[in-house]
């Protein structure tokens, strides 16, 4: 939503202030110039992206329109999950999260959760993390470097879509003046014409250069900087998890280890000690 406000005012404003200086808005309705400008940036996108990365953007800029931003309550069902699974590893051992982990769908512990049964980078850092502690002998440092390589190869995949949209918008400029050059080869055709002919073809050609710096620094780019944001945002989420999983592995104490967890959460969506202890209380009984 806020992504759709954003586009309005930068539109509003741009022809807002336009009009305010009694500009002729049909002069700035260049429909060939969005053909050179948008068909150039499509194809030089097809050209730098393999198939399987052109859809993760396609995917990334049509969740602009519905993105998911991580709040409190998010964080506090992470840390519920991982006190379940802490309590019940503790209480009846290994053994006994073998089931949730190997079939998480049909796991009771893991269906009460299904925020981040939907999150597929979490569910598989919790369940191979609990796979490997249950069948194999590692050290705790081992583990923790394990998890940092897997959460750096996440981002690396993540940041794709916003690396391609920004390379996108810093080409914008680049094709604005191939349209505006293309409209200016067209004036000179049209060098004996009235001024006023000559006058509303300089205009036109000009939109190329408006379109292609406006396109860039007032949608594109912006759109690109969000994808980075949300990929950061993500990768918080991820790190609870993480810090929490190795300091109980480690041989931390169940509120330890979500101790731990708790202070790795971004400030502004940071539960209060005392507020996690009442909600692990409640959920205890």
């Amino acid at each position: 939503m806020l992504v759709i406000i954003g586009i309005i005012i930068v539109l509003s404003s741009v022809v807002g202030g336009y009009l305010m200086e009694h500009g002729n808005l049909s002069v700035l309705l260049q429909p060939a110039e969005l053909v050179i400008i948008g068909g150039a940036a499509i194809g030089s996108f097809i050209i730098a992206a393999p198939m399987k990365t052109v859809k993760a953007v396609i995917q990334g800029v049509l969740g602009l329109l519905c993105s998911k931003t991580y709040r409190k309550e998010d964080y506090l069902e992470a840390l519920l999950l991982l006190n379940g699974i802490f309590y019940k590893i503790r209480q009846q051992g290994l053994v006994a999260i073998e089931s949730d982990v190997d079939d998480p769908e049909k796991s009771a512990l893991f269906n009460r959760f299904p925020g981040i049964m939907k999150n597929n980078r979490a569910m598989s850092l919790i369940t191979d993390t609990l796979r490997m502690v249950m069948t194999t002998t590692i050290a705790i440092y081992e583990l923790e470097s394990l998890l940092d390589s897997e959460i750096e190869n996440h981002f690396e995949e993540m940041m794709i879509p916003s690396k391609i949209v920004t390379f996108i918008a810093d080409g914008l400029p680049g094709l604005g003046i191939v349209a505006a050059v293309l409209g200016v080869v067209l004036t000179m055709g049209k060098i004996g014409a009235p001024p006023e002919i000559l006058g509303h073809s300089i205009g036109a050609a000009l939109v190329g250069t408006f379109l292609g710096v406006l396109l860039c620094y007032g949608f594109v780019g912006p759109m690109g900087k969000h994808l980075e944001h949300s990929v950061h945002e993500e990768l918080q989420y991820l790190n609870v998890f993480k810090v929490a999983l190795v300091a109980f592995v480690g041989g931390a104490a169940p509120k330890v280890a979500l101790e731990f967890g708790r202070r790795v959460i971004p400030h502004d969506n940071k539960p209060l000690f005392t507020e996690v202890e009442n909600i692990l209380r409640q959920a205890k009984k």
